[in-house]
């Protein structure tokens, strides 16, 4: 069983701005395989289903991107998952826009989501999906990565969105090494 964890922030206000790949990687996830997030528990949207021939959830935490890993830590207690099966997808600033970077382990850096998701689990030692989204051209972060991304943007980022659903079916199916040796050169 695996945990595939799209952060982000609840709330049609924060549709389809870069902190919020996330949650948009997950419904591409969701509605490309047909496991439909059509659930409410252990403080997340979810769904269940089959991808890759490996039982998945589907997960959007609802508690805000700085408590993220108060989902997580619920949903692997309960269905005792461990921590190498727990795929965390999210935004990066320190990537160019369109670049994926596919990570066995590591520090939170300055993402809030990952920070909360480490300390909830008490561990670095679980695959990260990070998706560059850029930086701000003049320092104001909160702004930038609450901001949506602009009719330009899209379509790179769309791409990416696809290239990660990928990455993570051939990490499923085949194994992450394998998924970092295809994806980490894009």
């Amino acid at each position: 069983m695996y945990l595939i964890v799209g952060l982000g922030n609840i709330g049609s206000e924060y549709n389809l701005t870069r902190h919020n790949i996330g949650f948009e990687t997950v419904d591409y996830i969701s509605d490309e395989y047909n496991i439909k997030i059509n659930k409410t528990k252990f403080k997340a949207d979810y769904g269940k289903g089959k991808l890759a021939g490996e039982e998945v959830f589907l997960i959007k935490p609802r508690t805000y991107m700085n408590l993220s890993g108060e989902s997580v830590k619920l949903f692997k207690d309960y269905f005792k998952i461990p921590e190498e099966n727990i795929f965390v997808i999210y935004d990066d600033i320190e990537l160019p826009k369109g670049k994926l970077r596919i990570r066995k382990n590591g520090g939170p850096g300055t993402h809030n989501g990952m920070k909360s998701i480490v300390k909830e689990i008490g561990t670095k030692n679980f695959p990260r999906f990070r998706m560059g989204v850029g930086s701000p051209e003049h320092g104001d972060l909160v702004n930038y990565v609450l901001g949506r991304f602009s009719a330009e943007e899209l379509p790179v980022i769309k791409d990416m969105v696809i290239m990660t659903s990928k990455a993570i079916f051939t990490a499923l199916d085949k194994d992450l090494d394998k998924a970092m040796n295809m994806y980490n050169k894009k």
